[in-house]
């Protein structure tokens, strides 16, 4: 890749001792497709943030900014406008400029397992859905789905507060989805959702009890340290189809590139090229 000062830049800011994987998957990518982009890992601490922000878009070259924690609730009030999936989830992780100077941003974290979801050929319209676990991953897949067409969503978290106050933003954006608070119990919905830590591995406890899954429920996980984490096994033992943890990374970088205004590509593709070492 030849860079220059015509090469397009997209900022991927986070605390500087963030891990930063996705310069690794887009940029492969780019040189691939031969689009003149780079993806350049910018560490900052959150005092300087705020400021940060809006400097990195006084570049001439700069296409847009991916955000990551801890910046992602905090970015929501710096910014010109937002979409509906941010004021759900409580937080944005991309950022870019319009022609007339204005910050908008948008939230993706969820629409990587809402793409992976329904390339999948599972159709969210008028589905029932339960989300355990309302941590900031949680939130973004309850955003996602609620703007997917979703009809009805439960949502459960140890931290009753946390799934109140998400319960709360969704019923504000989407007053026509029936949202359900407190109980963990998977009978009678279309798709579950395992937003925690929990049933990670062989012997962990599991975050619902997967015997009350009905065989054909679609059952997610968002942990992607381990592709078939035990509570997935539970769940494809039950009849289940399932999702790994990891295509709701590769699934959100379309939607990425696209909000960014870049050729897109698909998931598959993103996975033959990437140069990640977990």
């Amino acid at each position: 890749m030849n860079i220059n000062g015509n090469t397009e830049l997209i900022a991927h800011i986070g605390y500087p001792t963030h891990t930063f994987k996705s310069p690794m998957i887009y940029n492969p990518y780019f040189v691939q497709a031969g689009i003149n982009a780079v993806v350049v890992p910018m560490g900052c601490q959150s005092v300087h943030y705020p400021d940060f922000l809006k400097s990195v878009f006084q570049l001439t070259n700069i296409r847009g900014a991916l955000i990551t924690m801890p910046h992602k609730v905090v970015t929501v009030d710096l910014l010109d406008e937002v979409t509906p999936t941010v004021r759900v989830a409580g937080a944005c992780n991309a950022v870019k400029r319009t022609e007339d100077g204005r910050l908008v941003g948008d939230m993706f974290d969820g629409a990587g397992f809402v793409r992976g979801v329904q390339r999948k050929g599972f159709d969210l319209t008028g589905k029932r859905v339960l989300v355990v676990g309302t941590g900031g991953v949680g939130c973004a897949i309850a955003a996602s789905l609620a703007g997917a067409g979703i009809a009805a969503i439960g949502l459960f978290d140890m931290n009753s507060a946390s799934a109140a106050a998400l319960g709360d933003r969704l019923k504000r954006n989407y007053p026509n989805i029936d949202v359900q608070l407190g109980s963990n119990d998977p009978a009678g919905h279309d798709l579950v959702v395992n937003a925690t830590p929990m049933g990670m591995n062989d012997g962990d406890a599991l975050p619902m009890d997967v015997s009350r899954i009905a065989p054909d429920t679609f059952v997610g996980e968002v942990v992607m340290k381990t592709e078939m984490t035990a509570f997935l096994k539970a769940a494809q033992a039950r009849g289940c189809r399932v999702q790994v943890g990891s295509d709701m990374l590769f699934e959100q970088i379309p939607a990425y590139l696209e909000y960014f205004g870049f050729p897109t590509t698909t998931a598959e593709n993103l996975r033959s090229v990437a140069q990640l070492s977990y």
